[in-house]
Parts: structure tokens; sequence; C-alpha cells
């Protein structure tokens, strides 16, 4: 059974799981299945809004799909999230990526 036949089975199991679902879209992406991971990551924003790391990736995502006026609002989003649950670590490579985004160095 490959990674992704793994997270599907544990997907099936518990859809509602956080870190399942950031896995799947994870692997997804990795394998150029891009429609599917974007899925994942806005299914995640919109059901685990405090699941700070999916803003990054979420973000990232937009960019290579040239959605830069959505990455700006994720990555906005999630630095408010980041801020609200104190996840300093989280916080400061958001308004990083946000800023080398509007910099233009994204």
């Amino acid at each position: 059974m490959d990674r992704l036949e793994q997270l599907l089975q544990f997907y099936r199991e518990d859809p509602d799981d956080a870190f399942t679902r950031f896995a799947l879209a994870q692997e997804y992406w990795k394998r150029g299945e891009v429609a599917q991971a974007l899925h994942f990551f806005e299914e995640l924003v919109r059901d685990h809004p405090d699941y700070v790391g999916t803003y990054y990736h979420l973000a990232r995502l937009y960019r290579e799909l040239g959605r830069t006026e959505d990455a700006v609002r994720t990555y906005r989003q999630g630095i408010e999230v980041a801020r609200r649950v104190g996840d300093v670590k989280s916080l400061a490579e958001l308004q990083d990526a946000l800023m080398a985004l509007e910099l233009g160095e994204a």
C-alpha cells in the first residue's frame, strides 16, 4: 500500500481528522494533483480554522496557481489565526512569506 492509499484509508476511518486532511493535501500536491490538494487545504481552513500550518501551504499553492490575491488573503488570515492561538513560529513564517510576496520576491 502506497502513502496515498494509506492516507485515504485513514481519511475513511476519520474524515474529520485535521492531520490526515493536511497530509492528503500535501501528498496530492506532491503528485501534481493540484485540484485535490486545493480541495483538502480549503476544506481544512473551513472546518479547522485553527490548524495554522494550512494557511502557509494553501497560500503557496495559490501563488503557484497565479492566484496572488487569494494567496495574500490566505497569508493574512493565517497571521490573524497564529496571533490568536499564540503560534509565534508560524506567525513569523506567515509574515515573512506575505512580505516577500508583496515585495515581489516570492
